[in-house]
């Protein structure tokens, strides 16, 4: 394949949540860094199907870097969210038990919490539960009750560390899938891609479901990573004063069960399953799976309105055996980090992943900081209109009449918004890229009255993009493949 000099000290490969928090900590430095990703956006894997709660830190175990990892992620998050201006809400969570024979249990996860250094943990009788969730299951005995948890917009976050890395000089590849890798006798790597080959004397390997393939095509010791598929239901946002905190089950083998929490956007969340499946694309839903998560959502909290369901979605998290991040340079390919294997709690953690993969990229290249001054630390988001007083959107229209013109009626997003997202810094360039950005389609409807719309600004602002070629989420999900009137003579037949 041509070489197009694309040459970087460091290629980080994904554009979800640890790339993008990688890239933005390496922007600091004189590094030039370039992040390669196989979708056509940020935040096309595991970072947009989760649970989007911010973590305490009870769960992981002692001295594992998971745990380790968690506390300093939601320790940096709040203070991370002004900067970058993504919402976040501190509610807290509370893991419910129903049986006094299980309060051990409690017991132990409260130890545990303590052991990782959560601070202000408590567990809190039957009575104080009841007057934190009136509508916590009535076999509910005890909780942990942990007030640093919180929830989180996923996409908000990705989208403002990929659009602060390229502020700062990061370079953004989409539709990049590497495709073969090999060690250069002169030290780095040469990076095959569909868009061309990319060397780096450095490479981050972020690339989610399938880090394995990555880390196995220079590594000798051998990764697998087995997709772990959660199926979730959101319900609508008249159902989501329902619950007042993230509402957890006791964590089990296969992860922290089935929540039901409120969602930063005003709707109610309930699950996801755990199940290990082969394919790496597998995110379809499944009558089980849905049923399952029907069935548990109801052991921790009683009346779980889910006639209000909207929709249903899975994710895929990056799973191993050790259940346990897998973080460092392979000493078998000098210059490769892995950032692999990051499962829950990794949207929490990825701030201090961002940190840790960052300083270890600098001791491998011996990299310095920038000048002061020249790294940007701030990003300015785009307005909320369910924020904005009546007076404070009326000034926004008299600045711009395109904040008048309300495009998605069910989340209020306007024309100006849906714009703003498209130029900013790795815009949007798809309906998704417009909904992870702006908040459009995510209503009552699901985006049946403003994809057109949304689909005729996409074409009039980008150039090159006609009707014909605007996608929902990249190649192969266009929305329309022809003119009914073109069909129409094609076929030879007139109207009668």
């Amino acid at each position: 394949m041509q070489d197009l000099g694309r040459q970087f000290d460091v290629v980080v490969i994904g554009a979800g949540v640890s790339g993008c928090a990688v890239a933005r900590e390496l922007a600091r430095t004189t590094a030039s860094v370039c992040v390669l990703e196989r979708g056509d956006d940020v935040c096309c894997g595991t970072s947009k199907a989760n649970s989007a709660i911010v973590h305490a830190g009870y769960d992981a175990m002692p001295g594992s870097l998971m745990a380790r990892l968690n506390v300093e992620g939601n320790a940096l998050m709040y203070e991370l969210a002004k900067k970058l201006q993504f919402t976040i809400k501190s509610i807290g969570s509370l893991v419910v038990c129903t049986s006094e024979r299980d309060m051990d249990g409690l017991r132990e996860l409260f130890a545990r919490g303590v052991a990782n250094g959560v601070p202000n943990l408590e567990i809190v009788d039957r009575d104080t539960l009841r007057s934190m969730e009136p509508n916590i299951s009535v076999n509910a005995v005890g909780a942990l009750w942990a007030p640093t948890a919180g929830i989180v917009d996923p996409f908000g976050l990705n989208v403002a560390l990929a659009e602060n890395a390229a502020k700062n000089g990061v370079r953004f590849a989409f539709d990049a899938p590497v495709t073969a890798m090999e060690r250069r006798p002169e030290g780095g790597f040469a990076l095959e891609t569909p868009q061309g080959r990319f060397l780096a004397r450095c490479v981050v390997n972020a690339a989610g479901v399938y880090a394995d393939q990555i880390h196995n095509m220079v590594c000798e010791d051998k990764l697998e990573i087995v997709p772990r598929r959660g199926q979730y239901m959101l319900l609508d946002t008249t159902a989501g004063s329902h619950v007042r905190h993230v509402v957890f089950a006791l964590p089990s083998a296969m992860g922290k069960g089935v929540l039901v929490s409120p969602t930063i956007h005003g709707n109610l969340i309930v699950g996801p399953t755990a199940e290990d499946i082969q394919d790496k694309e597998g995110t379809d839903t499944t009558a089980a799976g849905l049923a399952e998560v029907t069935e548990k959502c109801g052991i921790t909290v009683a009346d779980v309105p889910l006639r209000e369901v909207i929709t249903s979605f899975s994710g895929l998290r990056a799973h191993r055996a050790e259940h346990e991040f897998l973080i460092g340079e392979n000493p078998s390919a000098p210059g490769f980090v892995d950032c692999s294997a990051i499962e829950s709690p990794g949207l929490t953690a990825s701030p201090a992943i961002g940190r840790m993969v960052a300083g270890i990229v600098c001791d491998i290249l011996g990299l310095g900081e920038r000048a002061a001054g020249e790294f940007v630390e701030t990003r300015q988001g785009i307005p909320n209109m369910n924020d904005l007083t009546y007076d404070e959107w009326g000034r926004l229209c008299e600045e711009n009449p395109l904040y008048g013109r309300v495009i998605c009626r069910c989340c209020h997003v306007t024309e100006a918004q849906i714009v703003d997202a498209i130029h900013r810094p790795c815009g949007a360039r798809s309906l998704d890229g417009v909904k992870r950005r702006a908040g459009a389609c995510m209503g009552r409807c699901q985006a049946g009255f403003c994809t057109p719309k949304i689909m005729e600004i996409l074409s009039r602002e980008l150039p090159g993009v006609s009707m014909e070629t605007v996608t929902k989420a990249g190649p192969g999900s266009e929305f329309v493949f022809g003119h009914v009137k073109d069909a129409i003579a094609k076929e030879g037949c007139t109207h009668e």
